[in-house]
């Protein structure tokens, strides 16, 4: 089932407000249809996922359709690995386009008619000027740009040569096609824009067949009237690309070119603080090996935020809160990190695990002995059943957990003080064991019989209650610390976005857990206590060598990180 909110019960935005009209109003005449379409150079990050989950979304809320397409227009930066993964990440979030999968290299053939028709029209011309030519002739916003010395080429000599920039026998960029609007416009972008470069570069679909391609800005729209899509739905940033979608569409459809009249709307792309929205600047981390790669979990891909086990409905919840709206601005990365802890309290078994382990004796406690003690898997849900965790006379505390010297408000186990091992006894502090540079290497402690469960008979208190696990017992695995990427707020505020990395994103540490996580399977999450919730790694954990990462912390210490 589509995860998508009816919003029956909630005042629509303006993009729901513009399709309602539409519908009642029968503008189309036809099914609503909608459409998300990723360019194949990347993979998605949480931004797109805003809109995945607006264009599926409404498709479904109206009873409409929502289509699967690439806008495949440049093959030097695209690859059928980029086409597999945003498939993956689009079943992920929970939808699903059916047998509605589509490539703007399938129109190639149709785009190129349909630019001959514009050039017999005279609405399209051949340019030999280069590429830098025609920049420094586009003017700028307060001068208008000056017009090709080819503009007005006859009609017979545009389609001459744009057959041969087909067949091949120009060199790259020796000339383009070009659309004949208007030079003077206000719109930079209505400047007589190119519509197709000679580019010898093999397509990942169509291979050799092919020597030029269409631009975006004309694919893009012509795609979208070749599906018969009603509602194009953009970022903000294609605004001003509007007119141009609309120039082309009411240029094609005046010819009969085309039968249906898509509109764009445009709504605000989604900014995340502490992280960049940008395939390029993600491409410059992973190729300077600053991450490990696209679905590194401090990524904000899609692959990395599955990866470090943030769960779709959290993903889904947030956006959301998010809302849709046309005003640019900055959505608190906090936002989205309580919308997980939010899903993942409610899902996630309860264990037990240490990441900097102490040693712990319990002088008392008899030799060989282990006992088995009964523990829920969750604290407020019953039917998700208990576990038994063994205890033992020896161990493992974490290191933060114990002080030799604590200061004022410290609660935790320190010389003389008394403190409760979660579901088991309460135990005292009696001495410890240094080694030859001052470090502690043990904790000796006594345990009180009549406390087990963590509760004293006699109504004694105590201020903390510590996680813990068998010495003997325990399993080994690698636990990975996953913090913010990024230092400041917005990075682009800086010239070099990559100085303002955060150097402790990542800390690496050999963990100790209770035996209940022995053979855990890649992508299964559990809460941590105390510590937070951690998945296992989907990549590079086995059964014989586990790898967690951590998902999120309990609650968000970032302030407190950033004042320290």
């Amino acid at each position: 089932m589509n995860p998508s909110k009816a919003k029956q019960n909630e005042s629509l935005d303006f993009i729901r407000k513009i399709i309602t009209e539409d519908v009642k109003n029968n503008k189309y005449n036809r099914q609503i249809m909608t459409r998300f379409p990723p360019e194949p150079n990347g993979y998605l990050h949480i931004g797109h996922a805003k809109s995945i989950y607006l264009n599926f979304g409404v498709a479904e809320e109206f009873n409409g359709i929502c289509n699967l397409r690439y806008d495949d227009t440049d093959p030097e930066k695209e690859s059928m690995e980029y086409v597999e993964s945003i498939q993956e990440d689009v079943r992920w979030l929970g939808f699903d386009w059916e047998d509605r999968l589509y490539f703007a290299s399938d129109y190639f053939e149709q785009l190129y008619k349909f630019a001959v028709e514009l050039i017999k029209a005279g609405k399209a011309y051949i340019c030999d000027l280069s590429v830098e030519e025609i920049k420094e002739q586009r003017g700028t916003s307060d001068k208008p740009g000056i017009e090709s010395p080819f503009r007005n080429r006859s009609v017979e000599e545009n389609l001459d040569l744009f057959e041969r920039m087909r067949k091949g026998e120009f060199k790259d960029g020796s000339r383009v096609l070009r659309a004949k609007i208007d030079m003077s416009s206000p719109n930079m972008l209505i400047r007589d824009p190119i519509m197709y470069r000679i580019k010898r570069v093999p397509h990942y679909r169509t291979g050799d067949e092919w020597v030029i391609y269409p631009s975006y800005d004309y694919t893009h729209g012509q795609s979208d009237a070749i599906e018969g899509i009603t509602h194009s739905l953009c970022s903000l940033e294609f605004e001003t690309h509007r007119p141009l979608y609309n120039w082309y569409r009411d240029q094609l459809l005046s010819l009969n070119m085309l039968k249906y009249c898509p509109e764009q709307i445009e709504f605000s792309r989604l900014n995340l603080t502490y992280t960049v929205m940008s395939k390029r600047r993600l491409l410059e981390l992973v190729k300077k090996r600053i991450v490990s790669g696209w679905d590194d979990p401090r990524m904000p891909t899609l692959s990395g935020l599955r990866r470090r086990g943030f769960p779709p409905a959290a993903i889904r919840s947030f956006l959301d809160k998010v809302g849709i709206s046309k005003r640019e601005n900055y959505i608190d990365l906090s936002l989205l990190e309580s919308c997980v802890r939010e899903e993942l309290d409610k899902k996630c078994n309860r264990v037990m695990a240490v990441l900097r382990p102490l040693k712990v004796i319990i002088q008392n406690y008899p030799e060989g002995k282990i006992e088995e003690l009964e523990a829920p898997n969750h604290p407020k849900d019953s039917s998700m059943g208990s576990r038994k965790i063994p205890f033992s006379r020896t161990l493992y505390i974490e290191q933060d957990d114990f002080l030799e010297d604590p200061p004022r408000k410290f609660y935790r186990l320190s010389p003389g003080r008394e403190v409760r091992l979660r579901y088991a006894y309460y135990i005292k502090c009696v001495g410890l064991v240094k080694d030859e540079t001052g470090e502690i290497k043990e904790v000796h402690v006594t345990y009180d019989p009549e406390t087990k469960g963590g509760f004293a008979p006699d109504g004694r208190k105590v201020k903390a209650t510590l996680h813990w696990v068998a010495a003997d017992q325990a399993v080994r695995a690698e636990a990975r610390l996953y913090d913010r990427l990024f230092l400041k707020e917005n990075p682009l505020e800086d010239a070099d976005f990559l100085k303002t990395i955060n150097p402790q994103s990542l800390d690496v540490v050999t963990c100790l857990g209770e035996p209940s996580l022995a053979g855990a399977s890649p992508g299964s999450r559990y809460q941590f206590e105390r510590l937070g919730y951690f998945c296992v790694d989907s990549v590079d954990s086995s059964p014989e060598n586990l790898v967690f990462n951590r998902t999120i912390t309990l609650r968000d210490t970032w302030s407190r990180i950033k004042k320290s």
